[in-house]
């Protein structure tokens, strides 16, 4: 896309998500919604005034909470997206990395255990997580725990989450417009 910008032309990288069947959720849908992410995250988000919509993203459905992505649900897991853990403060299901790991994590790459400096200890394998860095304890991204918080606290080697979401991804630059 090339927008204009005084007498100067700047061409814009517009990631492109695509978003279909999007549909308000019903009461009964949204109580269920509500419970499965306080649940997971140790908080309540949804009030009754919030406009509460489901999508078909790329790889999983989409949570749009007063018009902005919030949530994401993953193999019928709700979970918040990192813009959504940013506006919430959510306290539970997170693991800590190193401030070394960072730009990897924020660049799509899995997590591995030696880079974890600190877990959720109620994290079971195949539970949404949401990494955060060690400074400033603030969402990078989301991801899928293949092991759980005691495997990944001894720091074995390998892979301990499958990242699925991170700052700077589609789902993140689709509210960026």
């Amino acid at each position: 896309m090339v927008k204009l910008i005084g007498h100067r032309s700047v061409t814009v990288n517009v990631s492109e998500i695509r978003v279909r069947k999007r549909k308000r959720l019903r009461e009964k849908e949204l109580k269920a919604l509500t419970d499965g992410l306080a649940s997971s995250t140790g908080i309540e988000i949804l009030t009754p005034r919030d406009a509460v919509d489901v999508a078909e993203g790329p790889d999983c459905e989409l949570i749009f909470i007063n018009n902005a992505i919030e949530g994401m649900i993953v193999e019928g897991k709700p979970f918040l997206t990192v813009r959504g853990l940013l506006r919430h403060k959510a306290t539970k299901s997170f693991v800590t990395v190193d401030m070394g790991a960072v730009p990897y994590v924020t660049n799509g790459a899995d997590i591995m255990a030696p880079g974890i400096v600190e877990v959720d200890p109620d994290v079971k394998e195949g539970d949404m997580v949401w990494i955060r860095d060690a400074t400033h304890k603030r969402p990078l991204a989301v991801g899928k725990a293949l092991i759980s918080a005691q495997v990944m606290t001894a720091r074995s080697p390998g892979k301990a989450i499958k990242n699925l979401h991170f700052v700077g991804d589609k789902i993140w630059k689709y509210d960026e417009r």
